[in-house]
């Protein structure tokens, strides 16, 4: 167990998670590693190990903070208006997603070997800010359409977020791969986060 009181321990925790943040912004998750993250903290490659016990535990928790962000601007458009319709209602959840690019980054990981390889402690602190966010989208769709039925909601809910999941792939292109589309005539029409989301939730709403 790490020594100190939980708020040092969290601020530990903290220090390590926001250098990998901070590396993940211009580096893939399989190319970074431990001793890359040590080397931007105040503590060794080894003492990081009191506080995570692998780097997909790191990784996670970076991903429930995303959650987490995603939650408060979801709350600050519940908040913000009295009634929306559906149009507006997709262009605002559209935008928050448009602000947590690196939720989506996230969300495109394999994400069976970065729970497989957490604690059970560490993976449970991520299963809560996820599904919070699903209770999140509920609130606001349960608020601003009425008349949607529950199972209406939940059908709109398990296709949104799946949906989600599958984003960033499409709006991260690098030019290597523009150019094999371009040879492999797909067809390919690049869009942004907020035009494939809009679009989607959209759709969604108004089934």
């Amino acid at each position: 167990m790490p020594k100190g009181s939980a708020k040092l321990v969290a601020s530990r925790k903290d220090e390590i998670v926001k250098a990998a943040e901070t590396l993940y912004q211009t580096m893939n998750f399989k190319d970074i590693t431990l001793k890359e993250i040590a080397e931007l903290t105040t503590f060794t490659r080894t003492s990081i190990y009191n506080y995570f016990q692998t780097k997909e535990e790191i990784f996670l928790t970076l991903h429930k903070i995303e959650y987490e962000r995603w939650i408060e601007d979801l709350e600050s458009v519940i908040n913000s208006h009295k009634s929306m319709t559906k149009d507006e209602i997709a262009k605002n959840i559209a935008h928050t997603l448009e602000k947590r690019e690196q939720l989506l980054k996230l969300m495109s990981m394999n994400h069976f070997e970065m729970e497989a390889n957490s604690r059970l402690e560490i993976l449970t602190e991520f299963k809560v800010a996820y599904g919070n966010s699903i209770k999140t989208v509920k609130k606001l769709i349960e608020k601003f359409c009425r008349n949607m039925k529950e199972q209406e909601i939940n059908d709109f809910i398990y296709a949104l977020f799946p949906f989600i999941y599958g984003i960033y792939p499409y709006v991260a292109v690098d030019e290597k791969q523009k150019e094999a589309m371009k040879i492999a005539d797909t067809g390919f029409i690049f869009h942004s986060v907020y035009e494939l989301a809009f679009n989607a939730i959209k759709k969604l709403l108004m089934n």
